[in-house]
Formats: C-alpha cells, sequence, structure tokens
C-alpha cells in the first residue's frame, strides 16, 4: 500500500478558527469525486473499517477507534505504521463506533465534523448513523456527511446549502417538530413553517440556483441532497 496523503484534500474550512475534523466510517464505498468536497481537516479519525474507506481516498489518518470486529488487521497495521494511534473498545458497548468516533473528536476540540461513509449494509445501521449527526450530544458541532453519493446537513440554526441547479433537496426534522423554517433558492419554499416527524411534506425539494439557506427557530433538520456527487434523471 501506498503511503497516504497527509491529509485530505478540499474547501477549506470558512473561518481559520474553526478547527475541523474528518470522521470516516464503515457502509459502501464513498466514490473518489467525495474528495474535492472534504475540507482540510486539522484532526482525521476512522471508526473501525472506516479506516480502509479513508486509506482507499488516500487519507492519512491521525485516530482509529472501535472494538476492530470488521476492519482489515493489516490496514490497522498499516495506519498504526504511519503513526495513527489506536483507541480499542470492548464488543459490548454502548455506542457504535461512528458514535465514539465522533465523541473522539468533541475531544479533540472539533467544531466542525465531516463523516464520510455510514451508508449502506444493514438498514438499522444506516437510520441509526443518519440520526446520530442529529443527536444533541453533538449539538456544539456543525455536522455534514457523504454517504455514498449523497450529501447530510445537520440545520440547528442556518446553514447554506450548495448544489447543481435543480437537483434535490429534502428536509426532514429530527428528535421532534422544526418550527419557524424559512427557506430561500428553494422551489417550494417554507416561510416561518413548521415540520412534524413523520411528515412527508419537506421530500424533494429543488435547488433554484446553486445555494440555498435554511434558517429554524427551533428543533433540528436533516438537509439531505440525495444526489449531491451527480445528479441522476
Amino acid at each position: 500500500m501506498s503511503e497516504p496523503s497527509s491529509r485530505a484534500s478540499g474547501p477549506r474550512a470558512s473561518g481559520p478558527s474553526i478547527k475541523v475534523a474528518l470522521v470516516f466510517t464503515g457502509g459502501d464505498p464513498v466514490p473518489d469525486a467525495v474528495l474535492a468536497h472534504l475540507p482540510n481537516a486539522d484532526v482525521v479519525i476512522a471508526a473501525d473499517s472506516g479506516l480502509e474507506e479513508a486509506q482507499s481516498l488516500g487519507c492519512a489518518v491521525d485516530l482509529v477507534v472501535g472494538d476492530f470486529d470488521s476492519v482489515d488487521p493489516s490496514a490497522l497495521a498499516d495506519a498504526e505504521d504511519h503513526g495513527a494511534s489506536v483507541e480499542r473498545h470492548p464488543a459490548a458497548k454502548d455506542a457504535t463506533d461512528l458514535e465514539l468516533a465522533l465523541i473522539a473528536a468533541l475531544a479533540r476540540g472539533a467544531q466542525r465534523v465531516t463523516v464520510v461513509g455510514g451508508h449502506g449494509g444493514r438498514l438499522d445501521h444506516f437510520l441509526a448513523n443518519a440520526l446520530l449527526l442529529a443527536s444533541d450530544a453533538f449539538a456544539a458541532l456543525t455536522i455534514d456527511a457523504w454517504m455514498a453519493s449523497a450529501h447530510v446537513t445537520v440545520v440547528r440554526e442556518r446553514t447554506e446549502l450548495r448544489g447543481t441547479p435543480g437537483s434535490l433537496c429534502t428536509l426532514i426534522p429530527v428528535g421532534g417538530a422544526a418550527r419557524g423554517i424559512t427557506t430561500e433558492g428553494l422551489q417550494y419554499p417554507l416561510a416561518s413553517e413548521d415540520l412534524e416527524p413523520g411528515s412527508s411534506r419537506g421530500v424533494s425539494n429543488v435547488l433554484v440556483g446553486s445555494t440555498a439557506t435554511v434558517t429554524l427557530q427551533h428543533g433540528v433538520l436533516l438537509a439531505v441532497q440525495p444526489h449531491a456527487l451527480g445528479e441522476r434523471t
């Protein structure tokens, strides 16, 4: 295996004071095109077999966490040879490997986290991964994720979404109703309106231009752009 690059390349996080973490987790492989969208990271953390995802994209890993029930032992040994720290947890534990990785990012002072992976495999894992991003435990973090070809953004107060004009965007309330939602740049706007859990009203909205903004007064949304790495007709 060739020596990985020191950090993922991609757009710089806004503001020089923001500490950024990349967290790689298991699931279906993420397309190489995701590299162009990843921020430069101050720390790179892999959750178990997410290590192999990081290595396949040429990203050097600072820390690997998990119970290591799914990672290739040779990949783990290679990471240690290149200076990665390893944090081992028992298989009988109260948190998934991804949750442990997010906890580790918080402990290392991260303010923004981009997760790579977490899609595919078991449906229960995928649902748990998506909901975990919006957990109150990580409310202090600005979180987004690249899952297969989809981009998922956690919206707590305000966020700006970027994409191809005409591309899809779905707004999903998590953990209760999302209230006072206002959107700009979406074909079907919301003006200080609410979305209740279980409602499909936020599904399949459309970006009018290359950017859109979503603000809300209370609650949490997942903004899902399902084909962010390439639109399907």
